[in-house]
């Protein structure tokens, strides 16, 4: 996200395990980020167009933000979160209806307001209308835009991507009539053992700390999709988890 591509850009934004990796795959319409019960998988920023709405956008994933430790892989996962927080135009603030209103909500709720960027308050894991009173725990907010939705059962999609649309800036409408730049972005894929700097290549192709670069073996937990626009011509680069040979890296984020 550094300013190349004339598509819109929406981040998702919310502390760890609120439902951030499931949103972005159900609102791309297949599984790139994963999803998992434990807080912090997501470390590194994932992007993919999503065309499912009035008007295409590149969606950004981003790890939560406010998690708990001390390390550099956690250090670089909130500054790839603040880089998407900045560089965006339109953020999502997902929060977690069965949680609750949290501490780090309110202080996220702050830091969103400073940026004057258009905010979608996004109340996730309301799997079913009946549960619509939860929602009402975080109106003291104060966010205009609020949707409420089910990530993992597809509830309220509609209505969150007319949110989306609603906000994008008024320069996006010159991409709606440009199908063909999607369908004609060339798709590169980097593939390599663990730790050889695939990761390190592609932020040095794209100027930009998009990949969390370590090292530790197995940092890149998914299939990163970047995309990049240079002269132009728009690139998908996929950076690949390292392949292995047999076994694991030992974690336990």
């Amino acid at each position: 996200m550094n300013g190349k591509s004339e598509t819109p850009n929406v981040a998702i934004i919310g502390r760890p395990n609120v439902g951030k990796s499931e949103l972005f795959n159900r609102l791309i319409g297949r599984k790139i980020a994963i999803v998992h019960d434990q807080p912090g998988v997501t470390r590194d920023r994932l992007s993919a167009i999503c065309t499912r709405g009035p008007r295409p956008f590149m969606l950004w994933d981003t790890g939560g933000v406010g998690g708990a430790g001390a390390s550099e892989l956690v250090a670089q996962a909130h500054r790839a979160a603040e880089d998407a927080l900045h560089e965006s135009d339109v953020l999502l603030f997902v929060v977690d209806a069965k949680q609750g209103l949290s501490p780090i909500d309110l202080e996220l709720a702050r830091l969103l307001r400073k940026s004057q960027k258009p905010i979608v308050l996004v109340i996730n894991k309301i799997d079913d209308p009946k549960h619509e009173n939860l929602a009402a725990d975080f109106a003291s907010l104060g966010f205009d835009n609020a949707v409420s939705i089910s990530a993992a059962h597809g509830r309220g999609m509609s209505e969150l991507l007319d949110a989306i649309s609603a906000l994008l800036p008024a320069t996006a409408s010159e991409i709606e009539n440009r199908p063909s730049t999607i369908e004609n972005r060339l798709s590169i894929a980097i593939i390599g053992r663990p730790n050889v700097g695939k990761s390190s290549l592609i932020n040095s192709i794209t100027r930009s700390e998009r990949a969390i670069v370590s090292e530790l073996p197995g940092t890149t937990r998914d299939a990163i999709d970047i995309s990049y626009e240079r002269d132009g011509q728009q690139f998908l680069f996929i950076d690949t988890a390292g392949i292995r040979r047999r076994g694991k890296p030992k974690s336990s984020a």
